[in-house]
């Protein structure tokens, strides 16, 4: 869940190259961030909530507070997109981070994909798994 103006500036930043905005700055990419990790959140609590009462479920409000603190806390480091090229910089896979992105001088994608993409949805299958084993226990 987010407005278009979230996704747009939530990981712009003057020093990030092909996410430079002029207008942009940390803080406020930071701002859009956070409102969109709101967003998220409130619909992710409110989607547990229906199957809670639907199935007559019962929740640890710890479980669920340990659960959601990991899951917005990781969604919102995914969302802010520093964190990918620096974790990919410490593992040395900066190649594969930029594998498939426009080559410098040239206006292209040279594939389907990109390496940056793949670490951004391993990570948000990731994590939500790790957060929904924590309500389980």
């Amino acid at each position: 869940m987010q407005t278009q103006t979230q996704a747009d500036h939530k990981g712009c930043d003057r020093k990030h190259g092909a996410l430079a905005h002029e207008h942009c700055s940390p803080w406020r990419s930071r701002w859009y961030c956070a409102k969109h990790v709101l967003a998220y959140g409130a619909t992710q609590l409110a989607a547990i909530g229906v199957l809670v009462l639907v199935l007559c479920l019962r929740v640890s409000p710890l479980a669920l507070a340990s659960s959601m603190a990991i899951n917005r806390g990781t969604h919102y480091l995914a969302g802010r997109r520093v964190t990918f090229p620096w974790i990919a910089e410490r593992l040395r896979s900066g190649d594969f981070y930029q594998l498939g992105m426009p080559r410098s001088g040239r206006d292209d994608n040279p594939s389907l994909g990109t390496g940056a993409y793949a670490l951004h949805q391993s990570w948000h299958i990731a994590f939500p798994f790790i957060s929904e084993v924590v309500i389980a226990l």
